[in-house]
Order: C-alpha cells, then structure tokens, then sequence
C-alpha cells in the first residue's frame, strides 16, 4: 500500500535503529510532522529535541556526526536550508561531517502556508555547496533504499520529503538504486521526461496519457539524485534528439532543469528543451495538488507542452 515517503523514511530509521545504536534523530520541533513519534518512543535516547533553532540542530547532529554517530537532522525543507545554510556549509559539507540533513514537508507541500514554508530554493543553494549529495525520492522505494544507503555513506547527504502519499514502485522491476544514477521507470522513443522527487508521478501519468490519447511514447527518467547527476544517462537519452522536458517542484533557477540544461549545451547537443518548475514570481497558494496544475507540474500540463514540443 503506497504511503507518504515520511512514513517509509521513519519506518526505515526504526528498523536500522533496532541493531545499530549509534543512528540518532536530531528534530527542531518536527517529530510529529516528521512522522518520528514512534521512533522517540521505541529509542527515547537516540532521539535530540532541540525546539525550533534549526541552527543548533545542524550544529548538534554535527557533533555528533564528528564522534563517529550516523546522524539524521529533520527539519521542514524551507527552513533548514535557509536558516541553517551557514553551518550546513561550514560545519558539515567544508567539514566533511557525514550529516544526513533531511528537508520534510518539502516543495510546495505546506500548500495554502505560502511563500515563506515553500522551498523552492534548496537544490539551488546546496548544489553550489561542495561536497553534499542531494537526493529527492520519487516513491516508497526510493525512499527506503536512500536511507539505507545514506546510513552507510560517510559524508554529508541532503534527502528532501513532501507529505502526500506517493507509489510503492514506479519501476516494475525493481532496478538496483543508487546514488548518482537515474531511474528509468518508462521507456519510449519520442522525448523524455527527467523528473525528479514528488514531480515524477505527473510525469509518468502524462507519459500514459500521451500514449493512450496521441501513440506518443514517452521515457520517463526519476532522476532522484540531483548531485551528483547522472550525465551519462543524459547523454544516452539526447542521442536520438528528440525533445527533452525536465520537471520538478523547485524554481525553474539553479535546480534540475538548469544542470541538465547545462550538460547539454556544454557536450553539443541541441535537443528542444523545456524546464518545468515554479517561474519567478510570487507563488499562488492552494494546496499542493492545485498549484502543480497551475504550474503544468501535472498530467495534462505536461501532455499539452509535450505535443507543442513534437
């Protein structure tokens, strides 16, 4: 039964947690939008409230990183990447303490909150940072195995998380993740969706729909890491020249559109291409399912620039 990638996430830390006492939980008041209830009361000491001072969190799940614990720090999206940026640059990336910062209630997904919980900002600020690994699941899956495999990673890793429920598996077959590589989830030879984080799925629908509607297939890439990103793949997917439509729920600056964008005018290749994301201007409000379609992060706002583009 599919969930909200939260849910996957603190199951996850629960199981890891069960044998391995040095995982701990650094919260800024979140632990019950972050869905860690459950884990504070199954491992009441590896869990660190420090309220809402998302500065301390990053400094404290620091400290703790420096003494050899797998550290997580939960904080909304919006608010851990703005206010904690300094010491994420400096305590942890120019450090190289292995923190796993964790950006919840991601993107939009604050919805009617507005402008100042939305992050639309984060892939941009952090992928100017070095030594960070940034990642934005697509479905459950993704979601377990990027915290196993950040559990492992000794150095700092970003991993962002919306609210809604998302699939289980957008991918059938259960290909092997990995940091650094996307996921191709749909295959096609007309253009290419490169979607990443909670924008794959309208991704995917409006690639089923082309299909359906027009005989248009679509590839559908979850390209959920978004540093370092997966350039070969990009490579192999501008070959053939066909248009390429990135998508994501970010500003149309400094995230996915513009490092795919950037490959492929640096390695010649010429394909029609389009960034989907938020444009710059002031945001409307709505739910989050609202303002996607009113952005065209959605079934028939990708299907429609997708026939435009062919």
């Amino acid at each position: 039964m599919s969930k909200p990638n939260l849910e996957i996430f603190s199951e996850t830390l629960q199981k890891i947690a069960e044998t391995d006492k040095d995982l701990y939980v650094v919260t800024s008041d979140s632990r019950g939008s972050g869905k860690l209830v459950p884990f504070g009361q199954k491992f009441p000491k590896q869990i660190v409230e420090v309220g809402i001072a998302e500065q301390n969190l990053v400094g404290v799940a620091t400290g703790l990183a420096a003494m050899g614990k797998k550290a997580f720090a939960v904080s909304p999206a919006c608010f851990l990447t703005a206010r904690a940026l300094e010491q994420i640059k400096n305590d942890v990336c120019y450090s190289d303490n292995p923190v796993k910062l964790i950006g919840i209630s991601a993107g939009v997904s604050y919805g009617a909150l507005g402008t100042t919980h939305h992050s639309l900002h984060d892939f941009a600020v952090l992928r100017a940072i070095n030594n960070i690994t940034i990642v934005a699941p697509a479905d459950n899956y993704e979601t377990e195995e990027a915290i196993k495999v950040a559990t492992l990673l000794d150095k700092p890793v970003y991993i962002r998380f919306g609210k809604k429920s998302m699939p289980v598996n957008l991918d059938a077959e259960d290909a092997v993740f990995q940091f650094g590589k996307g996921r191709t989830i749909r295959q096609g030879s007309d253009l290419t969706f490169i979607a990443t984080g909670e924008a794959v799925l309208p991704a995917f629908e409006a690639a089923k729909k082309l299909s359906k509607e027009n005989n248009i297939e679509a590839t559908v890439v979850s390209m959920h890491t978004i540093k370092p990103l997966d350039t070969e793949l990009i490579a192999k997917l501008a070959e053939n020249g066909k248009p390429i439509i990135t998508v994501e729920e970010h500003s149309i600056y400094g995230g996915l559109g513009e490092a795919v964008g950037s490959f492929l005018m640096q390695n010649g290749f010429r394909n029609k291409f389009k960034i989907v994301g938020l444009p710059d201007d002031h945001t409307v409000s709505g739910s989050q399912n609202e303002i996607f379609e009113h952005y065209g992060i959605s079934e028939k706002g990708l299907s429609e620039l997708a026939m435009s583009l062919l």
